[in-house]
């Protein structure tokens, strides 16, 4: 096997035709039907079939995936070593996120391993960066998540085996305006918020899945938008949300939106990496280097 091979064997299973691999590669569709076979040659092994979809995996090229990935990464973390360079770190984030916490984990990071530098990526949606994680295009993304398992919090996990380690947790606020009839109430359980507007973004935000967790069906769902929007939409009387606290902090201090009696339990903040690339050297020591002491 030849690198050139793996790096053409990673396109196509990303974009599913040679036309479209050959066109991210910036080579003829030729050349990349070439290097396919002579991979297929080199193991004695088929590793796609045309299907309706495009080109499809194998078993044997569902289990070469893998394996190029971390030959791939072993490749470049040599490269780096020869070339005396500093290792880099690839990290996804969630875009709620990249003001209010990032900040702090690369601060560890700084801290911590000094020997590192730390490329940002951040993406509105979750499945994207679980997407890049998964392909190795990120070494680890952080998200919002809860319970014991990775989809805890109501997002349905990829197939494969990823690790994670929660790093902090993110304390939740059901907020209103100060007039809401709920504003002055103490001691309430979710049954006290049916029928109340609840003010949502879409299903896969995790607000509104820490809200399906937490409150049940009984609140009745009103789509507003983003963080911003549904804390104004409170802020103006148009329903409570259920936000992280950082969020809406301010609006707090300044008495536009007060926090409702209910107790709520914390989200994580989870940093997911692929388990197969805990065997790149260090990399397990630079993740948990994120972490709290």
């Amino acid at each position: 096997m030849e690198l050139r091979q793996l790096r053409t064997f990673e396109a196509v299973v990303r974009h599913r035709t040679v036309t479209d691999a050959a066109a991210a590669l910036d080579r003829a569709p030729s050349s990349v039907s070439q290097q396919i076979r002579a991979l297929e040659d080199a193991l004695a092994v088929p590793l796609f079939v045309r299907g309706p979809k495009g080109m499809e995996l194998t078993p044997a090229g569902e289990r070469l995936r893998g394996w190029a990935r971390t030959l791939l990464d072993i490749a470049e973390q040599a490269a780096l070593d020869v070339r005396d360079q500093r290792r880099r770190l690839r990290l996804g984030a969630l875009e709620t996120l990249a003001g209010s916490h990032v900040p702090l984990v690369l601060t560890r990071l700084a801290e911590r391993r000094p020997d590192i530098d730390v490329d940002v990526h951040s993406d509105r949606a979750r499945q994207g960066l679980l997407t890049d994680v998964v392909a190795g295009r990120l070494d680890a993304a952080l998200l919002l998540d809860a319970g014991e398992d990775l989809g805890g919090l109501g997002f349905p996990a990829p197939p494969e085996p990823l690790g994670f380690v929660d790093l902090d947790p993110v304390p939740l606020a059901l907020v209103a305006a100060p007039t809401h009839p709920l504003a002055g109430r103490t001691a309430l359980v979710p049954a006290d918020l049916d029928h109340e507007r609840l003010l949502v973004n879409v299903p896969e935000c995790s607000f509104w899945m820490a809200g399906e967790r937490i409150l049940g069906a009984g609140p009745v769902r009103i789509r507003a938008g983003g963080v911003p929007v549904m804390r104004a939409w409170a802020e103006h009387g148009l329903g409570i949300s259920l936000l992280p606290r950082f969020a809406v902090a301010d609006s707090l201090r300044a008495g536009t939106l007060v926090r409702l009696d209910l107790a709520l339990p914390d989200l994580s903040l989870r940093l997911v990496w692929r388990e197969d690339r805990e065997t790149l050297p260090g990399l397990r020591d630079i993740l948990y280097a994120a972490a709290r002491p």
